[in-house]
């Protein structure tokens, strides 16, 4: 895979994302900082210990709150984490992720109905409508909406990220541990601080457009044979970093092969139930 040491272009941050030149149907935009940061994206899983700037977390929540929320309903929030003993602990709740620990900071969004129950409790208001399915997706929607802000506003500050969705796995510790009431669910967490640059990680190439973008209609003609391009190309970036045999479609598969696969998440409707959310 090709490494541009020069300023990056459009078509060297493109070639870079799909992990192969691309010869694309019409000519590229003018680059800009937004659009250098979106592609640029990396998960950073080592971390320096330094502690962010103050007044980062506050710009970061900020930016979380730009993001569209579904009828401004607003039914995210956040906490976050500094405490080197709580997040040791956390991070065994998530399979013993050594990021979790690392990262000065460490952001866990949450699926947030609460407010509304308390809001609707205090105005004397049926609220019958909170119950359902949809109203969590929303919930868990605008979270996620909210935390890739975060992401590239972070990143555009000059630190890394990365998701923390192994939290599920135990998704009962997690809530005590942050002292979730009823009606508030723990989706993910997002770790930000300094990158380590002595263990640098690589752009991980996705998928080509073909095998995502469908134009007018759904069409999966070509699906097979994106994912044995895919495999090729990530089977030469796994062994760049020596897993061998390692390929996009096994890797996923396997995941997905049986509910103990899962890591406990096979059970999450039920952790969701427990907290109140009924999901109708």
């Amino acid at each position: 895979m090709k490494h541009h040491s020069s300023a990056p272009t459009f078509a060297s941050l493109i070639e870079t994302r799909y992990g192969k030149a691309q010869a694309l149907d019409t000519a590229l935009p003018e680059l800009n900082k937004t659009l250098e940061t979106l592609l640029s994206h990396r998960s950073v899983r080592s971390f320096l210990e330094t502690p962010l700037p103050s007044g980062t977390l506050e710009c970061l929540i900020a930016a979380a709150q730009s993001a569209p929320s579904s009828c401004n309903l607003q039914m995210w929030s956040v906490v976050s984490v500094e405490n080197g003993a709580r997040k040791a602990r956390l991070s065994d709740y998530a399979g013993q992720q050594r990021h979790i620990k690392q990262a000065p900071l460490l952001l866990i969004f949450l699926a947030d109905m609460a407010m509304l129950y308390e809001t609707a409790a205090a105005q004397k208001t049926p609220i019958d409508g909170i119950d359902y399915f949809d109203t969590f997706l929303m919930a868990a929607i605008d979270a996620t909406l909210a935390a890739q802000n975060v992401a590239t506003a972070a990143e555009s500050m000059g630190f890394g990220t990365v998701y923390a969705g192994a939290l599920r796995n135990h998704p009962e510790e997690v809530i005590r541990e942050l002292n979730l009431p009823s009606h508030v669910f723990p989706i993910f967490g997002l770790c930000i601080g300094y990158p380590n640059s002595e263990r640098p990680t690589q752009v991980k190439p996705r998928l080509l457009q073909y095998a995502v973008l469908h134009r007018e209609q759904y069409s999966n003609n070509d699906t097979q044979q994106a994912i044995a391009d895919y495999d090729a190309t990530m089977a030469a970036f796994y062994r760049s970093y020596r897993e061998a045999d390692a390929t996009w479609s096994k890797q996923s598969l396997a995941r997905l092969s049986k509910p103990e696969s899962l890591a406990g998440r096979d059970r999450l409707k039920e952790a969701i139930l427990k907290q109140g959310i009924l999901l109708k």
